[in-house]
C-alpha cells in the first residue's frame, strides 16, 4: 500500500528515506539526448530532448519490507519534430535496508522492465540490470515483439551532478530477428532541474 504525503512536511520525510534517489525530485529537461536505435539494415541516430517529472511516494509496505520511491514519467522528442518518439512511466524505488535501488517502467510498445541494483544511501553514481528470464529483475515484451525485437537485458547507468544536474545511459540489449548479432540500442542525456 501506498502512503499518499498530501503536504510539503510530508514529502520532506519521504526525500529524507529516498537514498540515492533523493537528489532526483522534480522536473528534469535536457536537450542533449543521443538515441542509437536499429533501422532495417544497421542503424539509426536521433538526436533528442527530453523531460522527466520525479513526485516522491513512501512508505510503500510490502510485509517487513518497506520501500521509498519515485513516480516517474518520460517523454522525449527528437530535436527538429515536435511529436514525441518516445514516453514511459513507472517508478524508481529505494530499499534501504538491502541497499537495493530499483526501476520500474513500462514503455507503449508492451515492454515491462523491472531493473535493479545494489548502491550506497549517500550514492552519486549507481548501476541497475535486468535479464530476459530472470525471476528477480526480468523484462517482459509483448508476443510480437518477442519474435521480432526481443529485449534480453536492459543496463542503466546514473550520475547525479548535484544539484542541478544529471546523467544517464542506457543500453537495451535487442536481439532481432534475422540478426546473428544481438543490436544495443544506446540512449544518453544529461538533465537539468527546471
Amino acid at each position: 500500500m501506498i502512503e499518499p504525503s498530501g503536504s510539503h512536511s510530508a514529502d520532506a520525510d519521504i526525500i529524507a528515506h529516498l537514498g540515492p534517489l533523493a537528489s532526483l525530485v522534480g522536473t528534469w529537461e535536457g536537450d542533449k539526448g543521443h538515441d542509437m536505435a536499429p533501422s532495417k539494415d544497421s542503424s539509426h541516430e536521433t538526436h533528442f530532448r527530453e523531460r522527466l517529472t520525479f513526485e516522491p511516494i513512501g512508505p510503500v509496505r510490502n510485509g517487513a519490507q518497506v520501500l521509498y520511491g519515485l513516480r516517474y514519467a518520460t517523454i522525449a522528442w527528437p530535436l527538429i519534430q515536435e511529436h514525441p518518439f518516445h514516453e514511459e512511466v513507472g517508478y524508481w524505488l529505494w530499499d534501504a535496508e538491502r541497499k537495493q535501488v530499483m526501476r520500474c517502467f513500462m514503455v507503449p510498445r508492451g515492454v515491462l522492465v523491472n531493473a535493479g541494483g545494489t548502491a550506497e544511501p549517500d550514492a552519486k553514481e549507481f548501476h541497475l540490470a535486468a535479464e530476459v528470464g530472470s525471476s528477480v529483475y526480468g523484462i517482459l515484451s509483448n508476443p510480437y515483439l518477442d519474435q521480432a525485437s526481443k529485449t534480453v537485458r536492459y543496463t542503466l547507468s546514473v550520475s547525479i551532478h548535484e544539484p542541478w544536474k544529471f546523467s544517464y545511459q542506457e543500453d537495451t540489449h535487442l536481439q532481432i530477428q534475422g540478426r546473428s548479432e544481438v543490436f544495443h540500442h544506446i540512449d544518453r542525456n544529461t538533465l537539468t532541474r527546471v
